[in-house]
């Protein structure tokens, strides 16, 4: 089973791109159903991303990142570089994906994907609203891509 998850807020401009190329996914295996892929939106709840990837083999996260590089830049990047454990908090709000990856191998251990990959594109905006800017919009085309591309051709070597 493959896991994809969009991560990201819809309200501050590009850091919904994560979120909108998970949308567009859905929109996509409507079309081109495949039974060993899922795909959710999962905004900005961290929690919510380790148990969605509970049980797969492969997972795929997505999701803007503010690096100081040049917008519209795609980070591809092994999850294993990017897991952290969270602080101690009391606030969910505060834990977040890459705390998802590191709790979720430690509590579900051999049901929590091995291989993770994780989407970064660079954002130019997040500032409050609902536009994607153009060149975001443009490596989020790029990731989609990439990724329907993935997908049917895993359809083509089960089929």
């Amino acid at each position: 089973m493959l896991t994809i998850i969009g991560c990201g807020n819809l309200n501050r401009n590009d850091d919904a791109v994560g979120v909108i190329i998970a949308q567009q996914l859905q929109q996509f295996l409507v079309q081109n159903p495949h039974p060993h892929v899922q795909v959710y939106d999962c905004g900005t709840a961290g929690m919510e991303v380790m148990f969605q990837a509970r049980g797969s083999k492969k997972l795929i996260i997505i999701d803007a990142s503010s690096t100081g590089s040049e917008p519209g830049a795609i980070f591809k990047v092994p999850g294993k570089e990017l897991e952290a454990l969270p602080e101690p908090s009391y606030n969910l709000h505060n834990f977040r994906w890459d705390n998802a990856l590191a709790a979720g191998r430690k509590i579900f251990q051999n049901d929590f994907p091995d291989e993770v990959t994780v989407y970064l594109i660079e954002a130019a905006n997040l500032d409050f609203g609902l536009e994607l800017s153009p060149v975001v919009q443009c490596a989020a085309a790029k990731v989609f891509t990439e990724i329907t591309e993935n997908i049917m051709q895993s359809i083509l070597n089960i089929g």
